[in-house]
């Protein structure tokens, strides 16, 4: 009999409490539960929730980092925060916690717990995001259907799109024209960067275009600490953090969001020239 028989005969035989309660072969129970989504990547658990999930949906899924690591991914009003969650073999660690069995762990979210980052943002885990969802069997006719001669070939054919990496938090920001220092909120979205007066301003003060950011490093210019600031062609923006490591945070995504759009463009400018070579 092999190893997913044996699980599946025990399942038969047990009540699904009892088999819950056990710590061997947890690994394979989350199989069973249903937010648990595999090997789901980053990209698409913040893609998901941020266009069908609301404030406190969470869903668990693989880290990328090593066997063993979880990834719980939230959203938090216009981000996704990600934390870790450990499978020892033995126990579930998340947070300041320690769970023997996966059922220990799945009752602690049934109690929809509160939990912060650095950012000093507070989430209630209200929601688990089904990794099974109801999907119509329709699908569109196509009427229409030509090829266009333009010379393009496979190698042309590079897919893109804008990496999500979210994140959001209280800022204090240095003004353009007086330089006063004043707390805004800000989110970081798609390749957009927008502050907002506080946290329930409906409307931003400003979006800043990050593919016109050149850099972003710590900056020790100014009278305050965990500083860093944002290099635009028309200006500099000085910004501040309560803690070096939401600082170091806030530099780490958003450099990760320029070498992103600098790749996005590279392979823009190598497609360019590789059609400029075709029709020499």
């Amino acid at each position: 009999m092999g190893r997913a028989e044996s699980l599946e005969g025990k399942m038969s035989t047990q009540d699904p409490s009892d088999l819950w309660s056990r710590s061997d072969g947890d690994a394979e129970l989350l199989q069973e539960l249903g937010w648990y989504h595999g090997n789901l990547t980053r990209h698409a658990a913040e893609a998901l929730l941020l266009s069908n999930g609301c404030d406190g949906s969470y869903l668990l899924r693989d880290s990328n980092e090593r066997t063993g690591l979880y990834s719980l991914s939230v959203r938090a009003k216009d981000s996704v925060k990600h934390f870790h969650v450990e499978y020892t073999g033995y126990s579930f660690k998340f947070g300041f916690n320690e769970f023997s069995s996966l059922k220990d762990f799945v009752k602690h979210f049934a109690n929809q717990p509160l939990i912060g980052s650095e950012t000093g943002t507070l989430i209630v885990l209200k929601h688990p995001y089904p990794r099974k969802v109801e999907e119509p069997s329709i699908y569109e006719s196509v009427r229409v259907h030509t090829a266009m001669q333009t010379g393009r070939t496979e190698n042309d054919l590079v897919p893109t799109a804008p990496s999500l990496g979210t994140k959001e938090g209280y800022l204090t920001k240095q003004g353009g024209l007086v330089k006063t220092w004043k707390t805004r909120w800000f989110t970081l979205h798609r390749n957009e960067l927008k502050y907002f007066k506080d946290q329930m301003s409906p409307e931003p003060i400003r979006i800043l275009d990050l593919t016109e950011c050149s850099a972003v490093q710590f900056d020790y210019s100014q009278e305050r600490v965990n500083c860093f600031c944002l290099v635009f062609p028309f200006r500099t923006f000085y910004l501040c953090a309560k803690t070096g490591v939401e600082a170091d945070e806030w530099i780490k995504i958003l450099r990760w969001k320029l070498s992103q759009i600098r790749k996005q463009l590279d392979q823009g400018e190598g497609t360019i020239r590789s059609r400029s070579f075709i029709f020499k």
